[in-house]
């Protein structure tokens, strides 16, 4: 898990300055719906429990509100004061979950969708990591790949109109894909691809579960969307096309949507990293934590050039909300991979290892992957690691 993870190094010049210049670290805690309430405390539990001689700085925290619940109550999914205090006084933040209903409600947007364009965070970056991973054939495969979410686009400025039409009632949705935000992705997904090369030559070659060249694979569907897709897919393959070294270092393909859906499912290990527009992303993601067994162990990160915002994949699971049954391992690895953003790796190091340990013991498992663990027994196993 960690070897991969810390290929996430983008603007390392920020994080330097985080860990030189400032004592303090100040991370914004938005637990908003549903479990989101009880794996953000998880994730800030194991991060007090981080050694003084591994996490040099002092954690402080900032209880945020978001959400739907919070709409409910007051009328503002994400309040100004939330946006202002990330702004003024945060250097990363942690967001739990939203439950964001399916059927249109009056004045009401996500909130993270939100806070990641407020907060400028333009790429989704979310490892999935295995090393068993179960196949559509039954097959164990070991598996290491990035995914690169496109964060600001496509169906997911909510755009939408309903009208009244001689054959009944019709909507239309309008999809935004520009030059600008397809190059960013593209950017950060080459930029990725050569860093998580440079940390595999550190181990040895039998060790390693990707063993090529690194690879990027260019997501969409520009067969039969050829203006927006044709859009993104052009953009993205410029970024290499225009930069020697990623021509030079680095291989690309190209996969349709739905073949990549299923070449994940029947082959996942052909896969390094991979880039897709908004939609796109978040379904493979999604998809994707298929492979290492539940949507509670997949973090994820939002990332800007100067915030991170650890988002762990799952939704708020209101099934299961109040329980303490909830998998708390996507929320503390989505802290770690705050603390390797904002440059403190050797502390996102100790957590990497921490929560491997306990998955690899096979010993204290939450009802998602077959076991009676609670939260809180999770929990207190990764601390007692630390």
């Amino acid at each position: 898990m960690y070897t991969a993870l810390r290929s996430f190094q983008r603007a390392a010049a920020c994080r330097a300055a985080y860990t030189t210049a400032s004592k303090t670290l100040t991370i914004g805690l938005i637990p908003a719906d549903g479990i989101g309430r009880e794996v953000i405390p998880a994730a800030r539990q194991v991060l007090e429990a981080l050694p003084s001689d591994i996490m040099p700085a002092r954690l402080n925290f900032v209880d945020l509100d978001a959400g739907f619940e919070h709409f409910q109550k007051h009328g503002v999914a994400l309040p100004e004061k939330t946006l202002e205090a990330l702004k003024d006084s945060c250097d990363g933040a942690l967001f739990g979950a939203v439950s964001s209903p399916s059927h249109k409600v009056a004045g009401y947007s996500s909130p993270i969708v939100g806070l990641r364009k407020k907060m400028n965070l333009y790429a989704n970056v979310r490892p999935v990591i295995s090393g068993a991973a179960a196949t559509a054939s039954g097959e164990k495969r070991a598996i290491d790949m990035l995914i690169i979410r496109e964060n600001t686009e496509c169906l997911y400025i909510k755009e939408e109109e309903q009208h009244d039409g001689p054959d009944g009632k019709y909507a239309i949705a309008k999809r935004r894909i520009s030059e600008f935000a397809s190059r960013r992705a593209g950017e950060m997904a080459f930029s990725m691809a050569l860093q998580r090369d440079s940390m595999r030559q550190k181990v040895p070659e039998a060790e390693r579960t990707w063993k090529g060249r690194p690879k990027v694979t260019i997501v969409h569907k520009s067969n039969v969307l050829s203006v927006t897709d044709g859009l993104w897919r052009e953009t993205v393959r410029g970024v290499h096309a225009g930069n020697a070294e990623y021509t030079s270092k680095i291989d690309t393909e190209e996969q349709l949507v739905d073949s990549m859906v299923y070449r994940m499912f029947r082959e996942p290990e052909a896969f390094d990293v991979v880039v897709a527009p908004n939609m796109y992303g978040d379904i493979i993601s999604d998809g994707a934590a298929a492979l290492v067994g539940s949507l509670g162990l997949v973090p994820s990160a939002n990332v800007g050039d100067s915030f991170v915002v650890g988002e762990p994949v799952h939704g708020s699971a209101p099934d299961i909300a109040g329980k303490n049954i909830a998998n708390p391992v996507a929320a503390i690895r989505s802290a770690a991979m705050l603390l390797e953003r904002t440059g403190y790796e050797s502390a996102a190091l100790a957590i990497y290892r921490a929560v491997d340990k306990v998955l690899g013991s096979g010993q204290i498992k939450t009802p998602d992957l077959g076991g009676k663990a609670t939260t809180t027994e999770v929990t207190a196993a990764v601390c007692k690691l630390l």
